[in-house]
């Protein structure tokens, strides 16, 4: 099968491993910045969408075939493939777990993860490692094939400072994930609370990376209680109205200096903007970017398990969190693992929107976005 590399995260790649298979040796340098878009990394015209169908009682939905589902990227329909059950590739997990902050208070409730993190792997050789986070990620237990070692290192974390830089700690594990063998599937649980609280990676840079990676995502998280969380004003899209804020353009265009208060004087976000008044679909993936990028504000866990079709759970304590992690390990082999080839993919940020046709009481959760660079040198899969 030809290497194929994903964008988004969970340990649902343990359903399609062979897609991601060795496709990560091959890296791009960032493109330079674009007027149309924000500059990303490419390395495939293949995207690969890992879906989970359920009935609204929650049993798994089976034998659906490709027909049976509806995608469209950036509003545009497109063709799919439905690839074969493959979840027998080496998995590389990394466990984020957050010792600052609110997570501080949490530690006791992850004392005996080892054997829930032996179902959720299955019987694939791996390597797992552990960080942990407070204000800054740091390396707990580098890669091993000993789940009993990792649960052992979980279990002996100790409480960090206030900080809570989950943001830090993604882009941290991503990196770690990266340097593993090409022949390994990437995978993340991260258990951290809601908000970020001191992170230095930005924003728009964190959705590049979430999507610009072969790794996936699940995330268990429990609510911040701080009251000192900083952010930025939330630009979300309005039900029936525009996505932007509420000022209007100045006089002399979208284009005039100052005009587009959410620009924030970035001039590619503003030729972003500029386009969408006129071109409609562009202006559906601006609030889908908008939309994303405010949900890194409110829930950072939330939002990265969303975008890339992984599943969120709320923490309450360590039964719960076993309960969770089990669900996980049981819903891996009923994935579906479509496939398709853009149809004159432009540069930038695309929504995913997919369904079932003609079942609207299905529940389908699946990868809501990706990215494409300015130039995508050769025809790859991932």
């Amino acid at each position: 099968m030809p290497n194929r590399v994903t964008l988004g995260f969970a340990l649902m790649l343990l359903a399609w491993g062979s897609l991601a298979s060795g496709a990560n040796a091959q890296s791009g340098k960032p493109s330079p910045a674009a007027p149309q878009a924000p500059t990303i990394r490419v390395r495939s015209n293949v995207v690969v969408v890992p879906a989970l169908v359920k009935t609204k009682s929650g049993e798994a939905v089976f034998a659906l075939k490709a027909d049976d589902f509806m995608l469209t990227d950036n509003g545009v329909r497109q063709p799919l493939t439905l690839e074969p059950d493959t979840d027998s590739e080496p998995l590389a997990l990394a466990v984020i777990v957050e010792t600052g902050g609110d997570g501080a208070w949490r530690l006791r409730d992850y004392s005996d993860l080892g054997p829930v993190l032996d179902a959720v792997i299955g019987g694939v050789p791996h390597r797992v490692a552990v960080i942990a986070f407070d204000s800054a990620p740091r390396l707990a237990l580098d890669f091993t094939p000993d789940t009993d070692t990792a649960g052992q290192a979980i279990a002996s974390l100790q409480a960090g400072d206030s900080g809570a830089a989950i943001l830090d700690a993604l882009n941290f594990a991503i990196d770690i994930l990266r340097k593993q063998p090409a022949e390994y599937r990437r995978a993340v649980l991260l258990i951290s609370e809601t908000e970020d609280g001191g992170s230095r990676t930005d924003l728009e840079n964190v959705l590049r990376e979430v999507d610009d990676t072969n790794t996936e995502i699940y995330a268990v998280a429990f609510s911040s209680t701080g009251a000192a969380v900083g952010h930025e004003a939330a630009k979300v899209p309005r039900p029936g109205g525009s996505p932007y804020g509420n000022q209007p353009y100045a006089p002399g265009g979208c284009m005039a200096k100052g005009s587009d208060p959410d620009a924030h004087g970035k001039r590619s976000v503003q030729a972003l903007d500029c386009a969408s008044d006129l071109l409609p679909p562009l202006r559906l993936v601006r609030m889908a970017f908008l939309a994303a990028r405010d949900g890194l504000r409110r829930n950072v866990p939330k939002t990265v398990a969303n975008l890339t079709g992984g599943e969120y759970f709320v923490f309450k304590n360590s039964n719960t969190l076993t309960h969770d992690l089990l669900t996980v390990s049981n819903d891996v082999p009923n994935y579906y693992v479509l496939t398709f080839s853009p149809r004159s993919p432009s540069a930038g940020f695309h929504a995913l929107e997919l369904k079932v046709k003609d079942q609207p009481h299905l529940i389908v959760k699946a990868r809501n976005a990706y990215w494409v660079d300015n130039e995508t040198p050769h025809p790859q899969h991932k």
